[in-house]
């Protein structure tokens, strides 16, 4: 997955700029994106609190070293029948 250009504390600084009545437009402009990215990142990140956004950053690595330690041990059961020879 791609890294992003923001930390989750300019994207919640962003966020919170636009809803102190900042345009989108002028918002997008300034920090140099687009308005899908914006409303991309605020569909993720708003109403979050930085901790939050620490915490969940947290739970999306933990989630993926979970799901490449479940395919790890899945595909070692698929080499271990291929072996014993059971379908």
């Amino acid at each position: 997955m791609r890294k992003s250009r923001f930390t989750e504390a300019q994207i919640i600084g962003m966020i919170k700029e636009q809803e102190a009545g900042l345009p989108t437009s002028e918002l997008c402009r300034k920090h140099g994106l687009s308005p899908a990215t914006f409303y991309k990142l605020k569909a993720k990140y708003g109403g979050m609190d930085l901790s939050d956004a620490k915490r969940l950053k947290q739970l999306e690595d933990e989630n993926a070293k979970l799901k490449r330690l479940l395919a790890d041990a899945m595909l070692d059961n698929v080499v271990l029948k291929d072996l014993l020879g059971k379908p």
